[in-house]
C-alpha cells in the first residue's frame, strides 16, 4: 500500500488539474495550449468605394426611408436592390461582384489561450488588442459570460450565410445590455467556426452611448485562428504592419 500511495496521489492531482473544457470551446481550444490568432478586417476591393459613396448620398437624401429599408435587411450583408439606393441595376451587379471579392486583412498577430479560472469559470487570455477578451469569465453552470459590465446572457445562435461580411459561419453569441440615466451600454461576444472548418472565429464588440446619443466607446474585434494542430503556437509570432479599417457597404 505504501508503494502505491504516491501513484494514487499523483493520479488524483492530475485529475483535479485537468478540468473538463466547456462544450462551447470544444474543438476550438484545448486547456493551456497557446493558439495563434489574427485580428483583422474584411475589405472588398477599393473599386467598390464609388458605389458606397452613391449609396451614402442616397441615404442622406432620404434618411427616413433608408433607415427603415436598411433596418429590415439582413445584418452584415449587402442591402437588396432598390433604385432609391442611387445605383443602376448594372452598377448594383458590379457592386455585388466586388463585394464577393472581399478578403480578410490581418491587422495584428496575437496569441490566445484557454485557462481554468477561479470560481469554476474559464477565460480566454490574449495578447495585444486581444487582451480585452481576458476580462471575460465563462461559467458552464449558468452558460453565461461575466464582464466588468455585468452578466452576458446567451442569445440566438449565429448561422451566417456566404453573403455576410465574414462569410458562411456558425457560432454562439452572448449579450449584455443596460440603460441608465447616464446612457446605454451594449456588449456582445460570439465564438464559432467558418464553414470550411479550417478556422475559428471570435467576434467582440462593446459600445457606450450617452443619453444624447453621443458615442463614448465603440470597440470591435474580429479574431480568426486556425483549428487543430495548425493553430497551436510553436514559435513567437512576428508583428504585422497594421491595416487601416474601411467601413464595409453593409447594414449599420
Amino acid at each position: 500500500m505504501k508503494f502505491h500511495a504516491p501513484i494514487v496521489a499523483i493520479s488524483l492531482i492530475a485529475s483535479l488539474s485537468a478540468a473538463e473544457v466547456p462544450k462551447i470551446f470544444a474543438g476550438l481550444f484545448e486547456q493551456d495550449i497557446p493558439v495563434k490568432g489574427q485580428i483583422g478586417v474584411v475589405l472588398p476591393p477599393k473599386e467598390i468605394d464609388k458605389y458606397i459613396a452613391k449609396v451614402e448620398a442616397a441615404a442622406r437624401k432620404d434618411a427616413k426611408w433608408f433607415r427603415e429599408f436598411s433596418g429590415s435587411a439582413k445584418p452584415g450583408a449587402p442591402l437588396p436592390y432598390d433604385e432609391r439606393l442611387g445605383l443602376t441595376k448594372a452598377e448594383y451587379e458590379d457592386y455585388l461582384a466586388l463585394w464577393n471579392k472581399r478578403e480578410f486583412k490581418v491587422v495584428e498577430e496575437v496569441m490566445l489561450m484557454l485557462r481554468d479560472s477561479p470560481g469554476e469559470t474559464w477565460s480566454l487570455t490574449g495578447t495585444g488588442s486581444a487582451s480585452t477578451l481576458s476580462t471575460l469569465r465563462y461559467s458552464s453552470k449558468t452558460d453565461m459570460f461575466r464582464s466588468p459590465n455585468g452578466e452576458m446572457k446567451r442569445i440566438d445562435d449565429i448561422k451566417a450565410d456566404a453573403s455576410t461580411i465574414l462569410g458562411e459561419w456558425a457560432g454562439m453569441e452572448w449579450k449584455f445590455e443596460e440603460e441608465t440615466g447616464l446612457g446605454k451600454t451594449k456588449e456582445n461576444f460570439a465564438i464559432g467556426r467558418l464553414a470550411d472548418k479550417k478556422f475559428g472565429l471570435i467576434v467582440y464588440r462593446a459600445q457606450e452611448l450617452s443619453t444624447e446619443g453621443t458615442r463614448l466607446l465603440d470597440k470591435s474585434l474580429v479574431v480568426r485562428f486556425a483549428l487543430g494542430k495548425a493553430g497551436q503556437a510553436k514559435e513567437p509570432v512576428a508583428p504585422v504592419k497594421p491595416v487601416a479599417p474601411v467601413k464595409p457597404p453593409t447594414r449599420k
